[in-house]
């Protein structure tokens, strides 16, 4: 090769490395931004259970405060009208039950813990009534979104049922839609504790249960 040759071969190869993309902007690849940052992947497998003990405000500050439990909503299932208001409900003629929807790390509290709670914190012997709250819509119900869940309740109530001198009455049924309840329903004890009913009712279950308030 002659020196001319030699030259001018250096000078396109050092033409070729300069033109040369990154290996992140080549055809196929996508350059790795500020908004592409791979978050942390979030390995929690999370699943729901739905509870009637009476009226949905004592069910969601009790079911909130349990370790595992990531969300309690209150809100209405079982009945035959979409999209219920609190005062349809109230009549008992929709056929929904107030409920608490929970949504819980099964990791930290097991569906069987749960039903533990369910069974302390009303009077499952009571038909149609909590209390002075009466009328289907504080029907003792368990709502079962899954045949585990199904033979979880029916087995742990008839485990419960030592505890009660009078017959269990819970209704244990197949979920149906959930339609979450008016937002002021929401967190109603954590955002009403001078409330009467929150004074009178939930603050003494709470402190039956060893709860914080």
């Amino acid at each position: 090769m002659t020196r001319r040759s030699m030259v001018f071969a250096i000078l396109v190869a050092i033409l070729a490395a300069c033109t040369e993309q990154p290996p992140a902007e080549r055809e196929g690849d996508k350059p790795m931004t500020e908004n592409m940052t791979p978050t942390p992947h979030d390995s929690r497998k999370l699943e729901i259970a739905t509870f009637g003990t009476g009226c949905f405000w004592c069910s969601e500050a009790v079911m909130e405060r349990l370790d595992g439990v990531v969300k309690a909503e209150s809100g209405y299932m079982g009945g035959n009208v979409e999209s219920p208001t609190y005062e349809q409900v109230c009549t008992g003629r929709t056929g929904h039950a107030e409920v608490v929807n929970v949504t819980y790390d099964p990791s930290k509290i097991t569906y069987n813990e749960l039903l533990q709670w369910f069974w302390k914190m009303h009077d499952p012997t009571t038909l149609n009534r909590q209390g002075a709250d009466t009328g289907t819509q504080y029907r003792s119900v368990i709502f079962y979104h899954s045949e585990e869940q199904k033979k979880a309740a029916e087995a742990s109530r008839d485990r419960a049922q030592a505890d009660f001198r009078d017959p269990i009455v819970t209704e244990i049924t197949p979920a149906g839609p959930f339609w979450k309840a008016e937002d002021y329903h929401q967190d109603y004890y954590r955002n009403n504790p001078r409330q009467g009913y929150c004074r009178a009712v939930i603050a003494p279950k709470l402190d039956k249960l060893g709860m914080d308030h």
